[in-house]
């Protein structure tokens, strides 16, 4: 059983990495294809959108793909609830933004938002039709098929965006790329994974699935919200193309980190679920989990932040250099997102919703008072607004953690501070070789800096993290 479980997870991280980088890959180089054709402003347009979008995913799904992931004995009668639930919700969401378009529109002062947020919101009607087929698959570990599934959907998806900006259609080669994405993959979950409702609404499943997800949803609703109140603010008191430099900055900086995160995250809450009822095993698995985050995402993060300049005139041309100091500093954010998923993925694990909102809602008013403190100060007093919010952030994701597994801030910070000063020294050392090397030189800078960077790390992790790296390479080698 444990080996079964131990080959599960294996075989889970490495095909939930191979789709989520995958994927992002592709779509990170289509977009840089597509960054060349469409400017800032066009960006700008659709992250003025996109927190109502995510507030309504959050309504669609409200926790009921954990409830349903965590519940051992699931039955068809919840898979069926939360089928119908799911399209049932998203069409009123949908409805709700189709008449509110208007008066979105009017708050950004732009009457051409009112088409493209109607056209965009459709995309939540199509992915609620394959959000069992995902949840089915995540049960079972298998992200082998997703990602075929995503590989495929970001190819053709991101081949019509660029078909159509070339064509000169701006930001609507965006929109068009959304919908095509989301489209095929809903088809193609069908057609891979055979499930169908045997049964309708039951109001027995839903009542049980709401009482663990209506916390989630909650706590979904302000974590969403907080995440993507940047945009809305930037978006309100400052330029479309400022919106458009900050929103890639995010995305950017979001590319390493969140993939990752979402590897372990979708990884080790079914792993973490089958071991609720191990406290042991359970806080081994745990730790291990965030070895592996920390190792990986802080040296990915750090030389993404010495490359930074480099990457983004070489790949994007002079007309994104407002986002390089942007970048920067979210990168100092981003890198310690891993740690915030995975302690409160535990909490969710243990079924601890009620903690989970109650540290979302302490996050939120941290977060709300750091925004708008940094407000009056322009787009980069933000960025290090998140900053401080990220580092705040961790001592409170942790505490709970320390309660409920004897792993708090100071455990946590034994196993992870040598690789984050690792780490450091590493982006120290690719910026120091750069600063001797040509000055527009960008190729050269980013291949000699990637170079120097990666033997250091390698080096040095060999010497003094041997076993994190010897367990890395060992999933690797059972994978093949």
């Amino acid at each position: 059983m444990a080996e079964n479980l131990k080959k599960k997870t294996a075989m889970g991280m490495i095909w939930s990495a191979v789709e989520r980088f995958s994927t992002q890959g592709i779509q990170f180089l289509f977009g840089i294809v597509l960054a060349r054709l469409l400017t800032p402003s066009d960006y700008g347009i659709i992250a003025m959108l996109t927190i109502f979008l995510a507030i309504s995913q959050t309504f669609i799904d409200s926790g009921f793909a954990n409830a349903v992931i965590r519940k051992i004995d699931r039955t068809e009668k919840d898979m069926a609830t939360m089928f119908f639930f799911n399209i049932g919700m998203s069409i009123v969401c949908y409805a709700v933004i189709f008449f509110a378009a208007p008066f979105i529109a009017s708050f950004y002062n732009m009457p051409d938002l009112t088409l493209i947020l109607r056209v965009l919101a459709i995309r939540l009607i199509l992915q609620s039709f394959s959000t069992i087929q995902v949840t089915s698959l995540t049960i079972s570990i298998n992200f082998k098929k997703q990602a075929k599934i995503s590989l495929i959907s970001a190819i053709i998806s991101g081949c019509v965006g660029i078909g159509f900006a070339y064509a000169g259609y701006g930001v609507w080669s965006l929109v068009i790329q959304a919908l095509f994405s989301t489209a095929f993959s809903s088809i193609l979950y069908w057609i891979v994974v055979r499930w169908y409702p045997q049964c309708f609404f039951s109001k027995e499943s839903f009542k049980n699935l709401f009482s663990y997800g209506s916390k989630l949803l909650i706590s979904g609703l302000l974590d969403t919200t907080l995440k993507n109140i940047y945009p809305l603010v930037i978006g309100k008191f400052y330029s479309a193309a400022q919106l458009g430099g900050y929103s890639k900055a995010e995305r950017f900086a979001q590319f390493p980190s969140s993939n990752l995160t979402a590897i372990l995250q979708r990884v080790s809450f079914p792993v973490l679920s089958k071991l609720q009822n191990e406290p042991e095993r359970l806080r081994s698995s745990y730790i291990k989990f965030l070895n592996y985050a920390t190792f990986i995402v802080f040296p990915l993060m750090t030389g993404l932040l010495a490359l930074t300049k480099p990457l983004t005139l070489l790949l994007l041309t002079e007309k994104w250099s407002g986002m390089i100091m942007l970048l920067q500093i979210l990168c100092l954010a981003m890198m310690w997102y891993p740690v915030h998923s995975i302690n409160l993925n535990l909490l969710q694990v243990l079924g601890r919703s009620d903690l989970f909102l109650k540290i979302e809602v302490i996050k939120q008013i941290l977060g709300i008072s750091l925004l708008c403190g940094a407000l009056p100060f322009g787009v980069t007093a933000l960025c290090l607004a998140k900053v401080a919010d990220s580092w705040i952030c961790l001592v409170i994701n942790t505490y709970y953690s320390g309660k409920l597994m004897n792993a708090g801030f100071f455990t946590q910070m034994k196993f992870m501070f040598p690789t984050f000063i690792n780490a450091l020294l590493m982006g120290a050392l690719i910026l120091g070789v750069n600063s001797l090397l040509p000055e527009k030189q960008y190729a050269l800078q980013i291949g000699i800096g990637f170079t120097v960077g990666f033997l250091y790390y390698l080096l040095t992790a060999y010497l003094f993290n041997r076993k994190t790296l010897d367990e890395l390479v060992s999933l690797i080698k059972r994978k093949k």
